[in-house]
Formats: C-alpha cells, structure tokens, sequence
C-alpha cells in the first residue's frame, strides 16, 4: 500500500470524522437534521455524525451511501447501537446507488464540497426525491466576502490534496438552485472559532416541485 493509499484509508477518515464532529457543528447539525420525515436517505452517511439527531418518531426508514468503507463502518455501528434497520451501503454522490422517487428527505451534510461533480451530485439528490420531498443541506463554501473568498481560492488546492477532495470555494445554494431546487435558508455565517477561509457556512432545505 502506498503512502497516498494509506492516507486515504486510515488517516483521512479519522480526521474528517474528528473535524466534522465539532460541538458547534453538532449544533447546526442539532437544527437540520431532525426535520427529516418520512423515508430518509442521507448523503455522506460514513461515520453515522448525524444518527444521533434524527426524530426517530419522524422516520419511516433510513437509507445511506458513502465512498469510503472506513466511514462506513462507523455508520452501521452506529445504526446498530440506535437499533435501526438500516440499508446502508458504498457508493458515490453522481451515481446514487438508489431508484428514482424513492425518498421523502434526502440529507447532505458536509459532503458537497468533496463530490467529484458537484452538480451531477444535486441532479441525482433531485432524482431520487420524491415529487414534494426536501433535501436537508448543512455546508461550507465560498465566502461572500472577496478578501476571504481570495484566500480561499489560495489555499484550496492543498487543502483539497490534505482534506479528503474537500473545496472550500464551491458556493452552496446557488448550487442548489441551478439544480431546479427550490431553497428556503435556515441559516448562513462563520462558525465560531475557525478559521473565515473553513468556516462559511450554510444550512437550510430545498424543495422538489411536485410538478
């Protein structure tokens, strides 16, 4: 196993898993994460951070997919210790393992900034919405302010090498809206004591037109 192999595999998870379970993160988590309802699939679901914020009393049932088995392994472990049943497997954002119209909320926390393609990822969120569902999104991304905004552009590409494929510069509702969503915002800012070129965030759900 190379270096970079071994990094990705055993390095990189921790640290994401370690990064992402922040208490003001879990915060904003804490506000988004139990308005799913119904059939849920959640988006990025390695290492089972958000489980423990779901309503269960809301959730019909619970489906998730991630690209790395590490991660994985974490999120059935936690689906065990909730005593769900639930059908998570391995896959990839742009090509969501999952038919169309199959879920009342999809969730995608933290997970954006790391696709391979992030609009092909919002086109397959879209897909398997049922008509009516709602994605639950909590992000980072570009900053509205340029000094900021110019320092991320800086620093991205050895962050994306050190963190996983992470981008800070991806803007996250706008996205959302050029992929026919419709975004009603729960909330945007810096995180508290991070770094501004890590900390914009934002949160909030996007429909799916019924039509």
């Amino acid at each position: 196993m190379g270096l970079r192999s071994w990094y990705d595999s055993y390095v990189m998870p921790r640290l994401v898993t370690l990064a992402c379970g922040q208490e003001p993160i879990a915060r904003l988590r804490a506000e988004v994460v139990p308005l799913a309802e119904g059939s849920v699939l959640e988006v990025g679901c390695g290492g089972g951070l958000n489980q423990r914020f779901y309503d269960a009393g809301r959730v019909t049932a619970f489906a998730g997919f991630d690209p790395s088995e590490p991660l994985l392994e974490g999120a059935r472990r936690s689906a065990r210790e909730r005593g769900w049943s639930a059908d998570i497997r391995q896959g990839v954002a742009e090509d969501i393992p999952f038919p169309a119209s199959s879920f009342d909320t999809v969730v995608c926390t933290f997970t954006m900034c790391s696709v391979a393609d992030q609009a092909q990822a919002i086109a397959e969120m879209r897909r398997v919405l049922k008509p009516g569902g709602k994605l639950l999104f909590l992000e980072h991304g570009r900053a509205p302010d340029a000094a900021v905004a110019r320092w991320q552009g800086r620093v991205e590409p050895l962050w994306t090498a050190i963190a996983g494929g992470c981008h800070l510069t991806r803007q996250v509702g706008a996205a959302l809206r050029a992929g026919g969503l419709a975004v009603e915002p729960l909330g945007r800012g810096y995180l508290p004591r991070t770094p501004r070129i890590l900390g914009w965030m934002e949160w909030g759900l996007a429909r799916k037109s019924a039509l």
